[in-house]
């Protein structure tokens, strides 16, 4: 029904305009008392052969939603109810931003793909603690961080403790994102002394609480061996708890859609074989050394299952969700068991 019914009528319309049409419909159907039972039933399953301990926390399946998609932190608890095992939000950076320029957001039907180039839009920091206050489900929640547009690099560490410090009681794990390519000159972050300065300094934070939350690294797809290479390094150096591989990508390599020359990040089906070689090489060359959140052109179960079985301990999903609907979660848990 999704493919054949749902999806044509929402691809109809502007991509970031449908998703805060969705959004603001999936709220006000969750008013509604049938409606969390209802979509528990058609999609949710538990199975005890699917409960995974990753970093020191217990997820009740491996299949989590992406960063991006709930930003602001809107619908955590409503996407509980479609079989996700975690949710990802943000990325949150510490002051609103409203991102860059409309139209950012581009379908890439031919290829099942997305382009963005949003630039960390989102309400800020404080505006999504406010909404996490109120969470009502169990599901495991990561923060990803970021930071803002204006804050040149020398400051960064600025704001990622900031974000850090206010989501603090309020999400499960952190997400480092680095690896945007819609911020000017983020990605420098990942070149390595900047990048284990600014891990060490996070994880410091970390360690001075009562109780520490794992921290983890969001990587490009596009960074040479050397640079992953490197990357292991700093996780074993800095001590953070995982790394989560990949990120969109700059690449364009033999894309078939009317939209393939806009700038921003590419996602979906074009990544699936790039973003698991770098699952595959970081899994062996640091000999499993600490875990992998695998993401990136997953939308059957057979692509969540080969980047399992190249080295991700988790996996997460995104323009996968958009092509394919909610019932991926459920197909993907299937095939698990």
């Amino acid at each position: 029904m999704y493919k054949s019914i749902i999806r044509p009528l929402l691809f109809n319309f502007d991509p970031e305009d449908i998703h805060h049409v969705t959004f603001s419909a999936i709220k006000i159907l969750y008013k509604l008392p049938f409606t969390k039972s209802l979509a528990r039933s058609k999609f949710v399953l538990e199975d005890p052969k699917l409960y995974r301990e990753v970093f020191g926390l217990k997820f009740k399946n491996p299949v989590g939603l992406a960063a991006g998609f709930d930003k602001n932190a809107v619908l955590f608890d409503e996407f509980s109810n479609y079989g996700f095992g975690f949710v990802e939000i943000g990325t949150v950076t510490p002051k609103p931003q409203p991102g860059n320029e409309k139209k950012r957001l581009f379908r890439l039907k031919k290829d099942e793909a997305i382009i963005n180039r949003m630039g960390f839009n989102n309400e800020g920091v404080d505006a999504v603690v406010e909404r996490l206050k109120h969470r009502k489900s169990d599901i495991i929640i990561g923060g990803n961080i970021g930071k803002n547009k204006v804050t040149p690099n020398e400051n960064a560490i600025d704001d990622y403790l900031i974000c850090f410090e206010k989501l603090f009681d309020y999400v499960d794990y952190f997400v480092v994102n680095v690896s945007s390519p819609n911020t000017p000159n983020l990605r420098a972050l990942q070149d390595k002394e900047p990048l284990t300065k600014l891990l060490k300094t996070l994880q410091e934070a970390n360690l001075k609480k009562n109780t520490t939350k794992p921290i983890l690294l969001k990587i490009a797809p596009d960074l040479t061996d050397d640079q992953l290479l490197d990357i292991i390094d700093i996780v074993k150096s800095t001590g953070i708890a995982g790394v989560i591989a990949t990120n969109t990508t700059i690449s364009r390599d033999n894309l078939q859609s009317d939209s393939k020359k806009e700038q921003g990040g590419l996602s979906g089906k074009p990544l699936a074989k790039r973003s698991t070689e770098v699952i595959r090489f970081l899994a062996e060359k640091s000999n499993k050394a600490f875990p992998i959140i695998g993401v990136g052109g997953i939308h059957s179960p057979e692509d969540a299952l080969e980047k399992l079985k190249a080295g991700a301990d988790l996996i997460q999903l995104y323009t996968g969700f958009i092509y394919e609907g909610p019932s991926l979660v459920k197909e993907i848990n299937n095939a698990l068991i």
